[in-house]
């Protein structure tokens, strides 16, 4: 059954483009690109009905082709020169980029080398700026603008924005309308700052507990739950709020990363599951995705033999791509590659070939290609000598067309900065977030009876891992639990870091200090690959002190470590910190339940801890 025309957004355009003028930005490039209202040409005239159909007969088969790139630039603003630009393009600024190539997008990214975000209102700045730079050269088409802001440990703006929790958080809430006001305020923020699509939410069920690349970025180990959830964030990022404050949602990684058990930044892993395995594990969020009316579907870089026995990845497969995206599930929006940069997608072909392959195989837009001048040669190439007909790039850029076109991006492709700290990161969205949050924190042991703390825990020790030091990424685990804690008990708190694998000078520190302590809170990620992490939980056990841990990331840490009270939180964000906080000390009583089985260390069929497991009081 199909259910997605080729341009399926025309009545939800009309609606969004009212919403938008509200928006004024007062530019007069932005103002001449407003599309025709009507889409029936009644007048008997011949020639292109939409402001898509006119546009891409005004493109020549160079500017067709930019249109299916989305660059990854450099700078904090448009105009700022910096070296990054320089050695990947030949050009100077990140507007220079734009200008040079005609591309149809670009992507923003804080711990990349990338040094793109700093706060909300210089994204905004930096946004209208690249617009303007579309906008200076025929056919001044607007860009689509875009980011991977899926909540938890992938989350690029973060500080002065909203933060959210992870995936696998709302999945242990249980809470799908939750998961779409998330999406919803999300989308509203994101607009605020010139973003118009978000590479969220995360479709892969994480069915591998070993999965070292998806694991809580996944809603759940349930393929029917993950899909209810996915559906609600589509609906939340691309139907809720004002018309001015949506953004394209991009469902990803198909056909589904979640049982791979390699990382496809590093190599291509290969999924050997059955397609009725696949059918049953894998496609039911993707289904419902397009049902819901996804913008967007980000490919995987994957090989699935039992549905191409090629061996090609995902990406470059025509059986994956049109057979069974295209075709069976009747999905005609946007089709977007993962970053083309990564190894699993290089490891066959030449920079040259891959993008040539990726349009054969079905997909419209190349993301992050390392080499931008070989990428755009080839398809150019390709054309020239027959392989591909102009017909095929049409198609897409057709598709990238209309996607912009519905999202108000051609009428109001610029937003006004004066709005940008009234709206980013406010009181209410805080607010809102932290309720629905509220509800993840998940109890797998409480044997010690230590929860909810006493008030005889006087002397209160949190410590433990500590995220890596990436740039833009303000949360320190440790030190907001205890801040959380503190400001919620009369305790003597103190937070003691070990970072991400402890030196042995760490663990006896931490040792001593709990010597000192009525309770230790140890935080913990990674426990199966992490020996130094085991050591210190196992330490620390071994103490006289009652020993609380807590799995920050992943949930699979339990089945590592035999500790007599065990906690999982899904992500060590300041908002998860807080939640957890009121669990601890009683102000909340646990209501998270696991959305996937935990098992006894890698024993994938020795459960530890079932799905829908959690206590509370």
């Amino acid at each position: 059954m199909t259910h997605r025309s080729a341009r399926p957004w025309k009545a939800r355009a009309s609606a969004a483009l009212v919403g938008l003028l509200a928006v004024t930005t007062g530019v007069a490039s932005a103002q001449a690109l407003e599309p025709s209202t009507t889409d029936a040409d009644t007048s008997g005239r011949k020639g292109p009905r939409t402001w898509s159909e006119r546009t891409l007969q005004s493109m020549t088969l160079e500017q067709k082709v930019g249109q299916l790139f989305v660059a990854d630039v450099w700078g904090l603003s448009a105009d700022e020169a910096h070296p990054g630009n320089q050695e990947k393009y030949g050009v100077d600024t990140a507007a220079e980029v734009v200008r040079k190539y005609q591309v149809g997008g670009v992507i923003y990214f804080n711990n990349a080398g990338t040094d793109n975000i700093e706060s909300p209102r210089q994204v905004a700045e930096l946004s209208n700026g690249l617009q303007r730079a579309a906008l200076e050269s025929k056919p001044r088409i607007p860009l689509i603008v875009s980011i991977d802001q899926e909540g938890g440990r992938v989350t690029r703006i973060a500080g002065d924005a909203t933060e959210y929790p992870s995936a696998m958080a709302f999945g242990a809430s249980g809470d799908v309308e939750g998961a779409r006001k998330a999406a919803e305020i999300s989308a509203t923020e994101l607009r605020a700052m010139g973003i118009n699509q978000d590479f969220a939410p995360v479709a892969d069920v994480n069915s591998n507990p070993l999965n070292p690349v998806i694991g809580s970025r996944s809603f759940s180990s349930d393929a029917e739950l993950a899909g209810d959830f996915v559906a609600a964030q589509v609906d939340g990022y691309e139907n809720s709020g004002p018309a001015f404050a949506r953004v394209s949602a991009a469902a990803k990684h198909f056909p589904g990363h979640g049982d791979a058990k390699d990382d496809s930044h590093v190599g291509l892993p290969v999924i050997d599951r059955s397609e009725a395995d696949w059918r049953t594990h894998d496609l039911p969020p993707f289904r419902k995705a397009v049902e819901a009316g996804i913008d967007v579907i980000m490919t995987a870089h994957i090989s699935v033999p039992s549905l191409d026995p090629s061996g090609d990845p995902a990406t470059l497969s025509q059986p994956i791509m049109t057979g069974l995206l295209r075709d069976e599930l009747g999905y005609d929006g946007v089709v977007v590659t993962d970053s083309l940069g990564m190894a699993g997608v290089r490891e066959m072909y030449p920079d040259d070939e891959i993008p040539v392959r990726a349009l054969e195989a079905g997909v419209d837009q190349m993301l992050m290609p390392p080499d931008l001048d070989a990428a755009i040669n080839g398809v150019l190439e390709a054309v020239r000598s027959g392989r591909l007909t102009e017909e095929r790039i049409d198609e897409s850029v057709r598709r990238i067309l209309d996607l912009k076109h519905a999202r108000g991006i051609v009428t109001h492709p610029l937003v006004p900065v004066p709005q940008v700290d009234r709206v980013v990161g406010s009181d209410e969205h805080r607010a809102a977030v932290q309720e629905i949050t509220d509800r993840s924190t998940t109890v797998l042991r409480n044997d010690a009876d230590l929860l909810p703390l006493s008030a005889d825990a006087q002397k209160i020790l949190v410590t433990g891992w500590n995220r890596p030091d990436y740039p833009g990424y303000a949360a320190e685990p440790v030190a907001d639990l205890a801040d959380a804690l503190r400001d919620r008990t009369d305790a003597d708190v103190t937070a003691l870091s070990t970072g991400t694998s402890p030196e042995p000078g760490a663990i006896d520190e931490a040792v001593s200090a709990a010597g000192e302590a009525d309770v230790v809170v140890v935080l913990t990620s990674g426990l199966r690959t992490s020996a130094a992490q085991r050591e210190l939980v196992e330490r620390l056990t071994g103490t006289d002190t009652p020993v609380i841990a807590v799995a920050v990331q992943e949930p699979y840490d339990p089945g590592f470590a035999d500790v007599p009270t065990w906690l999982a939180t899904y992500d060590w964000r300041a908002v998860t910190m807080t939640s957890l906080a009121k669990v601890l000390v009683g102000e909340r009583s646990p209501e998270g339940t696991l959305p996937v089985a935990v098992p006894h260390g890698d024993d994938p069929a020795q459960i530890q801890y079932p799905f829908g497991h959690g206590l509370t009081w």
